[in-house]
Order: structure tokens, then C-alpha cells, then sequence
């Protein structure tokens, strides 16, 4: 079927979304060793901005206040058990209802018996069992290295991880899928526009990267800015997560590895994205097409002396977010503005003429990229919270160059990230910012209460122990899941001293 010629100028998306990448270690953000020259290209061709924020430094919550443009207090999902509503529509939905079939590849982190979320086709799955309590993955002698666990940094360094075979797979049904678009388009057998989303792994750990890639930044990553040792001044919570994880007292070695492996795993994703981008453009589908990279949370990679996500220092919470749309934004530019990755979402459906999803507190981009920065007025508000079952009830609010990290039942933390972008000076006791302070507590407590979210959680418990003995007991099919086996995942001889 042959599109109108109003469904056929349409513009055509294609979304890639990676798992833990720190924009800090990608060229276009400053880092001088990391070899991205995809993403760096997509930048020269668009518009990099420079603060945005997750909704949650956690991987589910944070994807699925993406999918849904709603934070995650507004959807009760707070954890990796919670499951959303599928009475909540999605981005994807939202195509769908605008005359769009939106395609998924790879990952997406949804629980339970919906795994579509408003996509019309899905691709290879996660790797995870569709339902909690469903057969678990095997990572055979590396369970735990995938965790924020003391042994992920044990067991670094050269081999291969699993989620790079998966992310390989991925990558290559995106090209298929793409080469069919443009096959189609070729002998005219189909021209409406596309929604494809390539959900990759990438680089969250296990920190172990092929040795071809290793070998490239071995002895070349420097170390962390501020590795901040283990003491009695840091904030209780971060103090209190580096002994639950066991990261008191991280070796050299161990840091060295890691981050060594981190650097060839973003270098690995760039090339998978090359290969994304490539086949975009062979097939002639790069023009009116709307190409968006970000991911879902940072990894903090020493700097404060933790690893993986969770918190709110920005090399966890913060993201990278590049868009390209030839002929209608800028190239080349980049964008101060503090935004969220739910403005990210309204901005692909205000693109498509999708309509906008309800109670949505994403704002559209659009006008923001098409005018130079700082000459459309935006509020520059971001918000984060991560909640979780062991009594953790956090939010961030991020206004203008201030950050204020609010922790129930303790003490505040608050940087000036201009002139503190390391935040290495907490300024919550500092008199001169009482007021601030009070004025930030007061807008991250608007609408947001930690007695009643963590009453909340305590229903989801509930709710998640029978869901979860349910699916062990009955054993529900895995409709897409892809098939993660142990003997992906090995480490180089080397990397075992």
C-alpha cells in the first residue's frame, strides 16, 4: 500500500537508546581519548545538548518515565520489580495512534505480560524473562558482575561480555530492518514514514570489552578527577551505599581495568550505531528523518570514589541527548538549557503530529533547537528521584546552575555546577544559600511525598511477592526475550590476576 501524499512527507524516526553511558566519555562531549566518531558525526549533523537529566539513576524506572513522559512517582514504578500500568499510554502509542507502526529492536526493561507498550513489532527482546519470578538469567561464574556488586570490579577487564553479543544482534536486525525499508522504497512497494527504536546494552557492565577494543585504551584512561576516599565526611547515604556495595576500598587494579573496559565498550557502541547510521543513509532514508541518541543514566566510574548509577552526582544522573534533522534544526550547535529526558519524548511525537501524551510534563524541543541558544525563554528545571525497597526515598531538582539533592530524613546536599561542575563543595550549611535551599526543598516536596511514595512501595511489595511466586510456579512463556547464555561472558587469562 502506497502512502497519501500527506502520510509520505511525514518525517521518519529513528531512536537509539543505549544502557549507562556517561556522556562525559563520548567525544562530543569533551573526552579527548574515546573514539566516537558516529556520535560526533550525528552531533556536526545536529544538535548536541548539554544538561539533561534521567528521570531516575536507575535503569526500569527511568525507561519507563521515558516511554510514558510521566516520572516515576506518577507511575509507581520506583524499582526494577515495578511494573507499569498498561493502562498509561506511551510514546509509542502515541505514533501509533498518529498513523504510525512503530518498530522496537533490543532493549526496552519492561516486567510483565505487556511487552509491546504500543509497538507494533518487536524484535529479539531483553534478555531478562518477560515476568518477575520467570526463569532467570544464567551468568553462569560472572552473577553479579551485571549488579552494582564489589565484583563487577573484581572481574574486569579484557574478555567479552554478553550484552555486546546482544547489542551485536541488535545492531544487525536494525540494518535489516532498514535495508527492508529502503527496498521497499526502491520499487515503490511502500513509502510511509517509520518509527524505529534500537534499544542497546551498551555500555552498561559487566566492565570487560573484547581485547581488540582493550588493547586500544589500555594504560591510556586516565584515573578519576576525585576518587574522594572512604571516610566520616561524606554524606551518610553515599557513605552508607559504598559499604552496602562494598566499594570502600576499590584497588588501582580494579579501577584501572574497569574504566579501561568502559572506554572500549562506548567505543564498541559507537561502531554498532556507525553501523545503524550507515545503513540509514545507503538505503536513502536519511532525509526528513528525525535521529535521536540518549540513554537512560549515567555510570560514575570512580569519580566520588562509586560506581554504576543510583546517585545523584552528575556523572550518574546526567545524559547524553544528540538529535539530527537535516533542513529543519541547526547543525553543528549545542543547547545550555536544562532539560529532561521526558522533554525528549514530547519533542519525537510534537515531530510526528503525534498527539501529546496526557499529564505529560515533557516540553517539546522543537522551538528551543530551531532558534540559537539562550534566545527562547524555557525554564531550566529538571527533576530525578530514586526510591528503593531498602528505605532510600531521594529527589533532585536541578534549576539553573543549582543542583539540590533532597534526602528524606537527612541532610540536603547543593552544588553550583557552574562554578562547581566536580561538585566537590556541598553548600547545604552554607548561610548565604538558607534561602535557596528552603526554596528548592519546598519545589522538589511539591506533589511529591516521601511518606506516601514509600507507603506506595510497600503495596508494589506486596502486589510483586504473589506476581512473582505466580510466574516461578507457572512458568509463563517468554514471548521476547533474547537468549543470553553463560558462555558468553569470559575474561582474558590476564584479567583473572
Amino acid at each position: 500500500m502506497v502512502a497519501s501524499t500527506t502520510q509520505r512527507n511525514r518525517p521518519n524516526l529513528l531512536y537509539i537508546h543505549s544502557d549507562q553511558h556517561n556522556p562525559f566519555v563520548t567525544g562530543c562531549y569533551g573526552d579527548p581519548l574515546v573514539r566516537t566518531p558516529n556520535l560526533d558525526r550525528l552531533a556536526a549533523n545536529g544538535i548536541v545538548f548539554d544538561n539533561v537529566y534521567c528521570p531516575s539513576p536507575i535503569c526500569l524506572p527511568s525507561r519507563m518515565a521515558t516511554l510514558t513522559g510521566h516520572y516515576p512517582h506518577q507511575l509507581g514504578t520506583w524499582v526494577n520489580a515495578d511494573i507499569l500500568s498498561s493502562s498509561i499510554p506511551t510514546m509509542a502509542h502515541a505514533m501509533g495512534a498518529a498513523g504510525y507502526k512503530p518498530v522496537l529492536i533490543g532493549r526496552m526493561h519492561s516486567i510483565g505480560p505487556d511487552q509491546l507498550r504500543g509497538y507494533s513489532e518487536r524484535y529479539l527482546g531483553d534478555h531478562r524473562p518477560n515476568f518477575m519470578g520467570g526463569t532467570p538469567v544464567d551468568h553462569g561464574d560472572f552473577e553479579g558482575t551485571q549488579d552494582p556488586t564489589r565484583v563487577s570490579l573484581e572481574k574486569s577487564g579484557s574478555g567479552q561480555s554478553a550484552y555486546q553479543v546482544m547489542d551485536e544482534h541488535s545492531a544487525a536486525k536494525a540494518v535489516e530492518v532498514l535495508n527492508g525499508i529502503g527496498l521497499k522504497r526502491k520499487f515503490g512497494l511502500n513509502d510511509e514514514p517509520f518509527s524505529l527504536t534500537v534499544g542497546l546494552m551498551l555500555p552498561h557492565q559487566p566492565f570487560i570489552a573484547r581485547e581488540e577494543d582493550y588493547e586500544i585504551y589500555r594504560g591510556k584512561v586516565p584515573p578519576p578527577r576525585n576518587p574522594e576516599p572512604y571516610s566520616d565526611r561524606l554524606h551518610p547515604r553515599i557513605k552508607q551505599w559504598r559499604e552496602l556495595t562494598g566499594i570502600t576500598d576499590v584497588t588501582q587494579a580494579e579501577t584501572n581495568r574497569a574504566r579501561t573496559a568502559y572506554w572500549a565498550l562506548v567505543d564498541r557502541l559507537d561502531k554498532m550505531i556507525g553501523q545503524i547510521l550507515d545503513a540509514l543513509y545507503k538505503n536513502g532514508l536519511a532525509e526528513n528523518t528525525l535521529i535521536i541518541y540518549s540513554s537512560d543514566h549515567g555510570e560514575q566510574l570512580g569519580e566520588h570514589g562509586l560506581w554504576w548509577k543510583h546517585t545523584f552526582y552528575e556523572s550518574s544522573v546526567r545524559i547524553p541527548l544528540i538529535v539530527s534533522w537535516p533542513g529543519v534544526i541547526p547543525a553543528g550547535e549545542r543547547r545550555s538549557n536544562v532539560v529532561s529526558s521526558l522533554d525528549m519524548t514530547a519533542t519525537m511525537l510534537d515531530a510526528l503530529g503525534a498527539p501529546a501524551l496526557p499529564g505529560s510534563s515533557g516540553r517539546s524541543l522543537l522551538r528551543l533547537m530551531r532558534e540559537p541558544d539562550g534566545e527562547v525563554a524555557w525554564n531550566n528545571e529538571a527533576f530525578s528521584e530514586y526510591c528503593s525497597d531498602n528505605g532510600y526515598l531521594h529527589r533532585m531538582i536541578r534549576r539553573d546552575e543549582w543542583k539540590l539533592n533532597f534526602y528524606y530524613g537527612l541532610e540536603p546536599q547543593l552544588f553550583n555546577l557552574r562554578e562547581d561542575p566536580h561538585e566537590l563543595h556541598d553548600r547545604a550549611a552554607d548561610p548565604a544559600c538558607q534561602k535557596l535551599r528552603e526554596e528548592l526543598t519546598a519545589r522538589v516536596l511539591d506533589g511529591w511525598n516521601p511518606e506516601e511514595i514509600s507507603t506506595r512501595m510497600a503495596v508494589n511489595r506486596n502486589r510483586n511477592r504473589i506476581l512473582y511466586e505466580w510466574a516461578r510456579e507457572t512458568k509463563p512463556e517468554d514471548r521476547y526475550r533474547w537468549p543470553l547464555s553463560k558462555e558468553m561472558h569470559f575474561l582474558n587469562e590476564e584479567s583473572k590476576e
